[in-house]
């Protein structure tokens, strides 16, 4: 404490020492004026008990010291002023009775500040108590409205995202949570409360019950974490598709208690991923179409040659059966001619209609080596004009593959094509190489190799980009459709420059018909 401090401390005990010991003056000269009152109007005075309030007032209000010094005057005052005569015995029975009320009055007042420290304690821990348990409610009314805001938050999360969270007990498989989001999703009314395994159940699409619930069973068996696509069926018939997936809690004891994740609702994924097949197959067929319109001529001339063919065959059969003796079986064989010219006319048309035509894709299985050949032969007008010679290393025991046999062919085509260009310019000899084997796990490959200039580079890694091109005139989606289609096959489609020139392109297609559609 400062000196200020100690002065007005001081000051104040001073003070109150003065008042209380003044109270014990002041209470017995009271006693001794209502004493002296009662004594003139010839009434009965009775000192001693007005001694005593004054000693009890004192020790009251002034405490044990000035409770003393007030007993101690009224014994005097009592003496000297109202018992001068009074033997000794009498006297000492009076001073032993102030003695005694001086005593219990001291041992009540020293109770009654125990009291009140004890008051005084309990009423500061009560305050303490009471201020703690404040600040908890607040505490806790702020993490209530932080965790109302937080629900709010999520709920409008799942709203936006189109995902219900859920709860539901491994034995029985009872939910025990269910968010509001998901209640919408499946078209039941929180209403009526937690639905049943069974209404879950009924609500999943007939054709993918089974797989769902069995990716549940097997989840439950292996205690492992699931996910699962499935479509439900909504009673005014609408068709979503749900994304599941869930994780297992499981006690100290490592038995498994219950199943915590979420459900997507997908359907607007699914309808764009279908918008988005549907435009690659428009796109797919529009560069056939672009391609087979720049091989018109080459194209024209392939169509000529078995007409060409045919039509002098026909004439040579007829000049056969004008002669005077007509030869038949000269005139059959220039007919067998003219058919086989003509089939081979109608083969390649049809391959080109395929080509052209606009549909859905449709998985076959599809012979590898047939369609490369069928290609060689629809561009061997173009090998022809860049004098490139063919070479092909098929493997005779190749299995078929599952995929979209035009598909393919415009994958092969595009990459026999790119192949050509890379070699027209080429002042050296020009060489095309075609091989197919069997590779691992499973799979087919196909080697589609040249001579030419080989990939550009520092900007190998980026030929099967969207847009980027080489060529003057080029679209640069040739080879980012191809890609496309052989992973929409489950296959691989990759390229790298050859040891001494050119480049090789290499596809792999998966025996077994995964797709990634």
């Amino acid at each position: 404490m400062g000196d200020p401090e100690k002065a007005n401390w001081s000051a104040w005990l001073a003070a109150s020492v003065a008042l209380r010991y003044g109270l014990a003056f002041a209470s017995v000269v009271a006693a001794f004026g209502v004493a002296r009152t009662f004594l003139y109007f010839h009434l009965p005075q009775p000192f001693a008990a007005f001694a005593l309030t004054a000693i009890a007032i004192t020790f009251w209000y002034g405490g044990i010291g000035p409770g003393v010094v007030a007993a101690s005057l009224s014994a005097l005052v009592r003496t000297f002023f109202f018992a001068p005569e009074v033997d000794l015995t009498s006297r000492i029975v009076y001073d032993v009775v102030f003695l005694i009320f001086a005593v219990l009055m001291s041992q009540v007042t020293r109770a009654r500040d125990e009291l009140e420290v004890r008051v005084a304690e309990r009423t500061a821990a009560l305050t303490h108590a009471n201020e703690d348990l404040r600040v908890e409610i607040a505490e806790r009314t702020r993490a209530e409205e932080k965790l109302r805001q937080s629900e709010a938050y999520l709920s409008e999360a799942q709203r936006l995202t189109h995902t219900g969270s859920w709860v539901w007990q491994a034995a029985g498989r009872d939910a025990l949570y269910l968010s509001e989001e998901w209640f919408r999703i499946n078209g039941f009314d929180p209403e009526l409360g937690l639905p049943a395994w069974e209404k879950r159940l009924q609500r999943v699409h007939p054709e993918d019950r089974a797989r769902w619930q069995g990716a549940l069973d097997q989840a439950i068996k292996r205690k492992s974490e699931y996910e699962v696509e499935f479509r439900i069926l909504l009673p005014d018939g609408t068709v979503k598709h749900i994304l599941s997936v869930g994780h297992p809690v499981l006690n100290a004891s490592g038995d498994l208690l219950q199943f915590v994740g979420s459900s997507t609702d997908v359907t607007e994924r699914k309808r764009a991923e279908e918008a988005l097949r549907d435009a690659q197959t428009d796109l797919a067929r529009v560069s056939r179409a672009t391609t087979m319109g720049e091989l018109t001529v080459s194209l024209a001339h392939e169509v000529n040659q078995p007409i060409a063919a045919a039509v002098t065959d026909a004439r040579t059969c007829l000049r056969w059966l004008a002669r005077d003796h007509p030869d038949l079986e000269e005139a059959r064989e220039a007919a067998s001619r003219v058919v086989k010219d003509a089939t081979r006319a109608a083969e390649i048309i049809s391959r080109i209609r395929l080509l052209f035509k606009k549909g859905t894709p449709e998985r076959t299985l599809v012979d590898v080596n047939d369609v490369i050949r069928e290609m060689i032969v629809l561009l061997r007008s173009e090998t022809t004009r860049y004098s490139i010679s063919v070479r092909t290393d098929l493997a005779s025991d190749l299995p078929p593959v599952m995929g979209d046999r035009v598909q393919l062919q415009q994958v092969l085509m595009n990459l026999l094509l790119n192949a050509m260009d890379a070699m027209k310019d080429v002042d050296a000899t020009r060489e095309l190489i075609i091989n197919s084997q069997l590779a691992e796990n499973e799979q087919v490959m196909v080697t589609v190799s040249d001579t030419g200039v080989g990939l550009p580079p520092q900007q190998a890694d980026q030929i099967f980009n969207a847009f980027f091109t080489t060529k003057p005139h080029g679209t640069g989606m040739g080879l980012r459709i191809s890609r496309s289609i052989v992973e929409s096959h489950g296959g691989r489609l990759w390229a790298a420059n050859n040891s001494s020139r050119g480049a090789s392109f290499y596809l792999t297609l998966s025996v077994k018909g995964d797709s990634h559609e």
